[in-house]
């Protein structure tokens, strides 16, 4: 409470003014993690796993894959035989890992095919691809024609849009390209008189539901199956029907909160933020039809056919879907060019680029500082010593220890936990399936349970997991704080945990296997 003094003759007087409570920035939420990371070295040593290849069959091909030896676990030890602690402290030479350099190091690390780098670089080039598409002024007037010629039926949009993308995350792990579609997206939510949270339901989060529940993830579920040694894409007699379930309590719970906030818009948890991206589609009226915008549209209609099949047919990733996004961006800046869209020119190609990345700026530093957070605890390499590696081994111990019912429960809550570390599918697969299936057996749980454990935690908790970057990029591309996302999402994610928990609980006591 602040107290400031004037008077008549501009002496002061005495006023109160009450400061309220605001939610950190997530910037500043990071940094409380990353201090919060460094703190567990001093307190957990370090340890490590050998590693080990093993074979199955996916899609009727053998493939291999390297993961660790659940029975080779040691701690690191010094030449007196005391455990090493890998502390990090402020600052640290020769590329090491300090808290102070815990951005750099984070958004340098990686490669192009992976976070933090290739993430990054990937959703600067697709913000600045679009940045052209938006700036020709297509996507506002086939906005405004697509909710003039639905008008009565336009709370379509949200089931559509949410079985599309959660189809997507079931079917090719569909999570990076949701960044791009939220560009467009948005501003029609905002005309239909929605928010950005909508946004971000209809296009993030949907992907993930369907990549939690899914019956055919590759990058998931197929994984798993391969590395817990039972048949690759079984049990899809419960899967798909679980991605139905899902999928529906996904849709009823948008459309719920996106017709409270049609009615009552200030309820919008994104109010705020949202005025910005508001002002600007209040700026666009309806114009007349020119054939450029249909060229416009058809670029990305076509372009986002393109990727979609280059990804599920040639496995296609960051650097080719960028690619793919760059060349759009410049094919529709050029026909804005020549079209006169909003008196375009080549320099306004240019600009409208540069501002289109400029946007991804801010998630795209909070993509490196996650990456940084993962780097101070060792970032999931297996046969390093880090603290990560004791946390899954302690883990294990503690679920190999408890009766079958309770250890089913536990595996599905520390898959949801350690997916904060490790938000990679596959990667997560990688390091605890070689551990938690054997333990599995020995608590009379089927591997076929552990991997339905392993797919709903690895998949849900990326909905709100600052160290996701897929959603950072997405909250990012809508202007919403990751605080503000938390005050929303936090009763879908209860319900979410509340389901899977009943679901691998039943699981295990149906006998699925």
């Amino acid at each position: 409470m602040d107290y400031i003094l004037h008077n008549s003759i501009d002496h002061p007087v005495i006023t109160n003014t009450q400061k309220s409570w605001q939610v950190p920035d997530t910037l500043i939420i990071i940094f409380m993690v990353g201090v919060l990371a460094t703190l567990l070295t001093y307190l957990i040593p370090a340890g490590s796993f050998s590693q080990q290849t093993v074979s199955f069959i996916a899609d009727g091909v053998e493939k291999t894959r390297t993961v660790i030896d659940p029975a080779s676990f040691t701690y690191a030890i010094d030449a007196s035989g005391d455990k090493i602690y890998n502390t990090v402290g402020l600052f640290s030479a020769g590329g090491g890992i300090g808290l102070m350099n815990f951005m750099f190091e984070g958004l340098v690390s990686g490669s192009k095919w992976g976070s933090a780098v290739g993430v990054i670089m990937f959703m600067l080039v697709i913000g600045g691809a679009f940045g052209v598409v938006m700036r020709t002024g297509a996507i506002d007037a086939g906005i405004l024609a697509l909710i003039h010629k639905t008008k009565g039926s336009d709370f379509l949009f949200i089931p559509v849009l949410f079985i599309l993308f959660s189809l997507g995350g079931a079917v090719f792990g569909m999570g990076e390209e949701a960044i791009a579609f939220a560009i467009i997206i948005a501003p029609l939510m905002l005309r239909l008189g929605y928010d950005g949270i909508t946004t971000v339901m209809v296009t993030y989060v949907a992907t993930q539901v369907g990549f939690a529940s899914s019956w055919m993830n590759p990058f998931s579920v197929a994984i798993a199956q391969g590395i817990a040694g039972i048949p690759v894409l079984s049990g899809m007699e419960l899967r798909l029907p679980m991605w139905v379930g899902f999928t529906l309590i996904g849709i009823i719970f948008t459309m719920r909160y996106a017709a409270k906030i049609k009615r009552s818009p200030e309820l919008s948890y994104s109010f705020k933020t949202d005025q910005f991206l508001r002002q600007k589609t209040a700026d666009v009226q309806q114009s007349q039809w020119h054939i450029g915008y249909t060229l416009v549209i058809a670029t990305v209609a076509i372009t986002t056919g393109w990727v979609v099949w280059g990804v599920v047919a040639h496995a296609w990733y960051i650097p080719e879907i960028a690619s793919q996004f760059f060349t759009m961006g410049f094919v529709a800046g050029i026909i804005g060019v020549i079209f006169k869209l909003n008196n375009m020119t080549l320099n306004d190609i240019a600009t409208s680029f540069k501002e289109g990345a400029g946007v991804m700026l801010a998630p795209a530093l909070l993509v490196g500082c996650a990456k940084g957070v993962l780097l101070i605890l060792g970032d999931g390499s297996a046969d390093e010593p880090s603290v990560l590696n004791s946390i899954l081994n302690s883990a294990g111990g503690a679920i190999s220890g408890i009766p079958d019912i309770a250890a089913v429960w536990i595996m599905y809550l520390f898959q949801s936990i350690f997916n904060f570390f490790v938000t990679s599918g596959s990667g997560q697969a990688a390091l605890t399936m070689p551990l938690l299936a054997p333990l599995g057996d020995i608590a009379g749980i089927s591997r076929q349970v552990t991997v339905l454990a392993f797919q709903l935690g690895d998949g849900f908790t990326n909905i709100v997991v600052p160290t996701s970057a897929s959603l950072m990029g997405t909250l990012g591309v809508c202007r919403i704080d990751w605080g503000d996302w938390i005050r929303f999402s936090w009763r879908f994610m209860l319900l979410l945990f509340i389901t899977s928990s009943v679901i691998v609980i039943c699981a295990h006591l149906a006998g699925f296997n």
